[in-house]
């Protein structure tokens, strides 16, 4: 398990050394937050690739062949996993409300909704508020820096990639299943349910996006910065089927 995130931290070093390395190709009409725009589109070069000839057609499989229920199912399951470090990370920022409740949602559905299966605490009313350590980060000063593209992770920025750092250790799935077969196995279930929750967006982008990276660099950059400004938290997301 150590030399799993020994991995993972290394890949996201690199990621960053050599993005901070490519600013110096930058010419002087560059969005003043993506210095790094060209790393940055060759690394979006390399996700879309990946994207079109893996994840997309694996997760548009999944969609077309998994029923509904047990598609809503596994992604509650995630989701309920995810309100633990929600949890962690209000505390971190000293926001007891929303600690309450994403402590009571993971309770509750875990007990009453299957493990998670069902979202029990929705159906009561209970709110969920998702934060990671990029936003605790933010939430008491940490400057976002330049917008960054990492591989497979995609859209983040210099605080947020360091802040997944972070965000990996507080990971149920990678912490608390030592079988590597099982966890290994869950995991890839995750990244497919995310991917195929954004098949609609990515096709809508498709169609409205004249530059699909300057659109999702500028709706991440003002999201995250409304996010951290408003003390606000990640929407939670809409599984669509």
């Amino acid at each position: 398990m150590k030399k799993h995130h020994a991995t993972r931290s290394m890949l996201l070093a690199l990621g960053l050394s050599v993005g901070l390395l490519a600013g110096c190709a930058t010419g002087p009409n560059a969005h003043p937050q993506d210095p790094l725009e060209p790393f940055n589109r060759g690394v979006t070069r390399f996700n879309d690739g990946l994207d079109d000839a893996v994840l997309k057609p694996v997760a548009t499989a999944y969609q077309d062949v998994t029923p509904s229920p047990v598609r809503t199912g596994v992604h509650n399951f995630f989701n309920n996993l995810r309100d633990v470090w929600s949890f962690v990370n209000a505390l971190l920022q000293a926001r007891p409300a929303e600690a309450a409740e994403n402590f009571m949602r993971f309770n509750v559905n875990t007990v009453f909704g299957l493990g998670g299966v069902l979202d029990v605490a929705s159906e009561m009313g209970i709110p969920r508020t998702t934060l990671d350590f990029g936003h605790t980060m933010g939430r008491w000063g940490v400057p976002s820096g330049p917008y960054l593209v990492l591989p497979v992770f995609g859209p983040s920025s210099v605080r947020d990639a360091a802040g997944l750092v972070v965000d990996q250790r507080g990971d149920l799935l990678t912490q608390g299943v030592d079988h590597v077969p099982t966890r290994n196995s869950a995991i890839g279930l995750r990244v497919v349910d995310t991917r195929a929750s954004l098949l609609r967006a990515g096709e809508l982008l498709d169609e409205v996006a004249l530059d699909k990276y300057s659109f999702t660099r500028d709706a991440y950059l003002q999201r995250r910065a409304s996010q951290i400004s408003g003390n606000g938290a990640a929407p939670e997301e809409r599984y669509d089927d």
